[in-house]
């Protein structure tokens, strides 16, 4: 994970996988966030959930990535980077149905702020080279 988020130590590595889960997880009600942390391993799992107090949260694709930057303590062009990364990374653990409820409490729009950005390396094929 570290070699495909291209990050130096592990350290970062995890609080970038922390900062995407967990704003994901604000962003997407409860129920979906349970159903998708149930296939992750138990090592980042929490993120989605017990580190969550609001779950359900309305918030554009812009705002996700500025919360991520902010915990992640990166460039937004980085964070919104590492959370495509890390959203391939899920949808390679969790079956494609949690992957598709996923998109579903996502919406997509015709303007910049489309979530659909967060798929791209999903919807490219996944990640590509050595893990």
């Amino acid at each position: 994970v570290q070699h495909r988020l291209e990050l130096p130590d592990t350290g970062r590595t995890v609080r970038t996988i922390r900062a995407t889960l967990m704003t994901l997880g604000q962003r997407i009600p409860g129920g979906a966030a349970n159903d998708l942390a149930g296939s992750l391993p138990m090592e980042i799992d929490w993120y989605l959930t017990g580190a969550v107090t609001t779950h359900g949260q309305r918030f554009d694709w812009s705002e996700f990535v500025d919360r991520v930057s902010a915990i992640e303590k990166a460039d937004p062009s980085d964070a919104a980077y590492h959370a495509k990364v890390v959203v391939d990374l899920v949808a390679e653990l969790v079956p494609e149905s949690d992957v598709e409820q996923l998109r579903n409490q996502l919406p997509e729009s015709e303007d910049d702020e489309n979530w659909q950005k967060l798929f791209e390396v999903v919807d490219a094929g996944g990640w590509s080279g050595d893990d």
